[in-house]
């Protein structure tokens, strides 16, 4: 079985962590712990996982990427890394950066912006501290929604040295089958040499009762014409994979999604497959782990 690196997992310990934005969501507002994760993952030929940062209060940024770094050392653990949370908007950074840039458990860096107002990344502040938080070739994966776009791109366009990795192929309208103005959105954003693209959570944007149970090829039809899409534009060579465990759950599960991804490269040579299972998840993210 081909390896795969799942380079967007959650895991959510709410006994230990705040995740406000679970509560509105009964599927997610339980815990979702590695043990789980690992359960179904294994079966699926998941081999590695990155853990990606689950949009804790500011405060507890560097808890959680401890919990995950004790995680990370238990025997036989899939995680290979971490995705630190970081806040580039503020001022004074200079004892994060530190501590973030010499822990060798952080592989990249998140802000999720679709929750914050706009201007944030748009200020001097906020680049100026992603070219500092990427200046030793950290990612930063971007978490925005199709109306977004522009500050993606200019993000991208005023960090020309910093790799970006659009998170979730941008949020497309899945459930809707909406292509426009998602499509025109993605190539802009695949025009910039530093922008790599994220095939996760296209299962969680789609509208589950279009789905019979059980049946991934209803699943693979509604999600095909993106996934096309941003190969097209990004190339094999600047994709990645993603779970978004625990989220895509929210319409079917992580097998589920696996096996649409199989049949979504079904057909594809063994480099490109290759490529996006794992060859450009330890480039970009340089992860030193065997699979």
């Amino acid at each position: 079985m081909r390896p795969w690196i799942d380079t967007h997992l959650h895991l959510l310990y709410p006994q230990r962590l705040d995740y406000d934005w679970t509560k509105s969501l009964p599927v997610l507002d339980r815990a979702h712990v590695l043990e789980e994760y690992a359960g179904l993952a294994q079966p699926s030929g998941i081999r590695l996982a990155l853990h990606m940062e689950a949009d804790v209060r500011a405060q507890q940024m560097e808890a959680e990427t401890d919990l995950i770094g004790q995680l990370a050392r238990q025997p036989d653990s899939l995680i290979a890394g971490a995705i630190s949370s970081c806040r580039p908007e503020h001022d004074e950074i200079g004892g994060f950066l530190e501590r973030a840039l010499s822990n060798p458990l952080i592989h990249g860096f998140r802000r999720v912006l679709h929750v914050v107002p706009d201007e944030l990344s748009t200020s001097a502040t906020f680049r100026r501290n992603v070219r500092a938080l990427t200046g030793q070739g950290h990612p930063f994966d971007l978490c925005v929604l199709p109306g977004q776009f522009h500050l993606a791109d200019a993000l991208a366009k005023a960090c020309p040295e910093s790799q970006m990795v659009l998170d979730h192929c941008g949020v497309p309208a899945v459930a809707s089958q909406a292509l426009d103005p998602w499509k025109e959105g993605i190539a802009r954003l695949a025009a910039n040499p530093n922008m790599a693209c994220k095939i996760s959570g296209l299962i969680a944007y789609g509208d589950a009762s279009r789905w019979p149970d059980g049946d991934v090829a209803s699943v693979v039809r509604d999600v095909r014409p993106y996934f096309e899409h941003v190969v097209d534009r990004f190339g094999w060579g600047r994709l990645v994979w993603g779970s978004d465990y625990p989220v895509c759950n929210l319409t079917r599960d992580l097998p589920t999604w696996k096996a649409v991804t199989d049949q979504l490269v079904a057909g594809c040579s063994d480099s490109e497959i290759d490529a996006l299972a794992y060859g450009n998840a330890r480039r970009i993210y340089r992860l030193t782990d065997t699979c």
